[in-house]
């Protein structure tokens, strides 16, 4: 698992995950906000190499992630989002979305951009696929 924070322009931020994920594949990458624009870029310029998108109110309307893909992504994809969200608007999002991701899962929930409610309740053993877990 790799959990990094990523500052500068999205070029400069795309430039750093590529070299922090090079030579990595089968991944499950997880991004909120920011990250989850940064993710669905990186899958799409590199789909062979991406198990599964987990998007937390992926800030997608602040580049075209659809310029960066070729065709919309068959992996799947599972999309939170607040309903009440005044940071990343749901509904343009989830047009975005249903555009480049073939195999959406598209999940509105009651909560805001930071998805504080939701976020505890969601299955993450289940999303990242781990095994055997202790708890």
């Amino acid at each position: 698992m790799l959990i990094e924070d990523y500052a500068g322009t999205l070029s400069e931020r795309m430039e750093k995950l590529s070299r922090d994920l090079a030579g990595a594949t089968n991944m499950i990458l997880v991004g909120s906000s920011y990250g989850g624009l940064m993710a669905t870029i990186f899958a799409c310029l590199n789909e062979s190499r991406v198990r599964r998108l987990v998007l937390l109110a992926p800030a997608l309307l602040h580049a075209d992630p659809a310029s960066y893909c070729k065709k919309p992504l068959e992996i799947p994809v599972i999309l939170y989002h607040g309903k009440s969200d005044s940071v990343v608007p749901p509904e343009p999002t989830r047009e975005i979305a249903g555009k480049i991701f073939h195999n959406l899962d598209y999940r509105l929930v009651v909560d805001d951009h930071n998805l504080h409610v939701v976020f505890p309740l969601i299955d993450w053993n289940e999303l990242l696929e781990i095994r055997g877990s202790i708890g």
